[in-house]
């Protein structure tokens, strides 16, 4: 090995956990885009197109997770804590996981995605992922740290916001559905949706860990 490569290896900054961590919270994003098209699309089969969207994305974020993964064992040297690596990879999974088990619950459950609660809570989850791409994306060089405090302060806002839509969305639900089956469909939905912006701030407090030790 050259002595060029031998100093990459213990490069203090190893810019290929930045690439990672990029790479999956722009994919977040994406598929909070595609969610938020997919709970608008009135279609059957175009939602079902694009929950195969959303699912690929999913599947290639859970290949980006295990490569940080393998990355965190061979890297003697990391950007920041390990532990943090490793809680903000897991983070970062979980928002993925439930954006597609939300579009996935509708599509099983047969139910119409044109219903207050659940437009307002994929908006929401949309907001959340940008604000956590925004702050992911800082961290490379931790130089706009104002942007990225916004950003987290946004994403526990949306939360915030967030638990208020679900407790209006299942009170309008018990008083306006009388179909029983509609409510325990809706109000699972409800319920993994409202997770998918709990994850969001998972991954905002995550940062928020590594700009208090390192910023």
């Amino acid at each position: 090995m050259g002595l060029n490569n031998i100093g990459k290896l213990f490069m203090p900054k190893n810019k290929v956990f930045y690439e990672l961590f990029e790479d999956v919270a722009e994919r977040v994003h994406e598929m909070g885009l595609k969610l938020k098209e997919f709970v608008n699309e009135s279609d059957a089969d175009k939602r079902s197109n694009l929950l195969s969207q959303i699912e690929d994305m999913e599947h290639k974020n859970d290949d980006s997770t295990h490569q940080i993964f393998t990355e965190l064992g061979r890297n003697f040297i990391t950007p920041f804590d390990r532990e943090d690596i490793h809680y903000l990879a897991s983070a970062l999974d979980d928002i993925a996981d439930y954006i597609f088990a939300s579009a996935k619950k509708i599509n099983f459950y047969k139910v119409n995605p044109n219903d207050s609660g659940i437009l307002k809570l994929s908006e929401m989850i949309l907001q959340g992922s940008l604000e956590i791409k925004k702050s992911v994306h800082g961290l490379r060089d931790m130089k706009n740290l104002r942007e990225m405090t916004e950003a987290l302060v946004k994403v526990n806002s949306i939360e915030n916001q967030a638990d208020d839509v679900f407790d209006m969305s299942i009170e309008m639900l018990f008083n306006q559905e009388n179909d029983f089956k509609e409510v325990i469909k809706k109000r699972e939905i409800y319920q993994v949706m409202e997770i998918a912006t709990d994850k969001c701030e998972d991954a905002a407090n995550v940062i928020e860990s590594i700009i208090i030790k390192y910023a």
